[in-house]
């Protein structure tokens, strides 16, 4: 019997330390692109991918991402009342019919690791993806996940999202260690927590998407602490690889870093630049502004 994946587990427990002060009292995963958090664009991109059980692993200054899946009733009969109906489908279709969330309590910052293994009770013995919300990825027409489910529905195995770095950046990401490169999908030979550059086995980097086997959760259990002292997921899915294949896919698209300032401000204007009823303005802003200052600047 074919194993499918439904469920996807979001860490947003993190505190965001490297966007404050903006993120003293709202959560980095709030933090809007144009007009949606990242956190929805994340759920989306799960729904899309035919998830339709959405687990938040939150701590007690999340509720703010709570309160955005949550019904709004006053302001949805509002809207109603001033006849705003587009406005109430946008906020109605937030969490569409058949999509349920449940939340998760993660009690200590003990890393990644950790905190997937906070939704075991959740999950279960099935498949399920793991998706970090500062990890935007705009895959086009088939999203990351939807091309990662694909490959699962397949090969029926965990699979890791990966892209290519460059060399001196491997100490900012898990790196695998493959033996073919001539295409998108590899069979992972190694997995490793950051290593500086004189001793990555490579420079293709897992980046914020995974579909995991239930077998982790054991693994998880097992793994002591690692690199900077927390539970690396990483660490577990090395020893996952040993009894279980384990994939590595290179996804059609393209990765914001929204947990950096840079990546935050660059998906910003690129999705501006995207949006249907902002795009054309705002490409003729950036002409005029490019213009009036230089490129110089």
């Amino acid at each position: 019997m074919n194993l499918k994946v439904k469920k996807a587990v979001f860490p947003v427990a993190g505190m965001g330390t490297r966007f404050l002060p903006a993120t003293k009292a709202n959560p980095k995963e709030m933090l809007p692109i144009v007009d949606k958090p990242l956190i929805q664009y994340a759920a989306e991109e799960a729904m899309a991918a035919g998830i339709n059980e959405l687990i938040f692993v939150t701590s007690s200054s999340k509720r703010a991402i709570e309160d955005h899946f949550d019904k709004n009733y006053e302001m949805e009969n509002e809207l109603e009342k001033r006849g705003k109906h587009d406005l109430l489908e946008v906020l109605r279709g937030i969490v569409p019919k058949g999509v349920s969330c449940v939340y998760v309590r993660q009690p200590e910052a003990l890393g990644l690791g950790h905190a997937v293994w906070c939704a075991k009770p959740i999950v279960g013995n099935e498949p399920f993806a793991v998706i970090l919300a500062d990890d935007l990825i705009n895959g086009g027409e088939k999203s990351c996940l939807s091309q990662m489910v694909e490959v699962f529905n397949e090969r029926q195995c965990s699979v890791l999202g990966t892209e290519r770095v460059a060399p001196e950046e491997t100490n900012k990401y898990g790196i695998v260690k493959i033996d073919d490169t001539e295409s998108r999908l590899h069979q992972l030979n190694g997995i490793v927590e950051k290593p500086h550059p004189e001793v990555a086995p490579s420079n293709l980097a897992v980046v914020g998407r995974y579909i995991l086997t239930s077998e982790i959760f054991t693994l998880l259990e097992q793994t002591g602490r690692g690199a900077g002292g927390e539970i690396q997921l990483t660490d577990a899915i090395a020893k996952l690889l040993k009894i279980q294949n384990v994939l590595a896919y290179e996804f059609e698209g393209k990765r914001y870093d929204c947990g950096s300032k840079l990546g935050y401000l660059q998906a910003t204007v690129e999705y501006a630049l995207e949006h249907k009823e902002l795009g054309s303005d705002f490409r003729r802003y950036l002409r005029s502004f490019v213009c009036d200052v230089g490129l110089d600047r």
